[in-house]
């Protein structure tokens, strides 16, 4: 659960808030809105390696798509084969 404050209850007390955001998340407000998260360094570091790279399908080439489109799942796993193929047809 994360704490809700606004900014100028932050900066008359900083070093509150900083130790309650080791705890759990607080959310900073301006104006009623909120602007920004305070979270522990090790929480930050955590969802920071979960940042993946996404490229748009438009910018592979055609070569690329036609490899994608023939690959397949090593043996033991034919159970995702099989619900690519169902996934595929049902897009149609």
């Amino acid at each position: 659960m994360a704490s809700t404050v606004t900014v100028a209850a932050v900066s008359r007390n900083f070093a509150a808030y900083q130790d309650a955001a080791v705890r759990e998340p607080v959310i900073i407000t301006e104006n009623g809105r909120p602007r920004m998260v305070l979270i522990a360094y090790e929480d930050y570091l955590r969802l920071s390696r979960r940042d993946r790279r996404v490229e748009a399908t438009a910018s592979l080439s055609d070569d690329d798509l036609a490899a994608v489109e023939k690959a397949e799942m090593e043996s033991g796993r034919d159970h995702l084969n099989a619900e690519l193929l169902t996934d595929k047809h049902a897009a149609d």
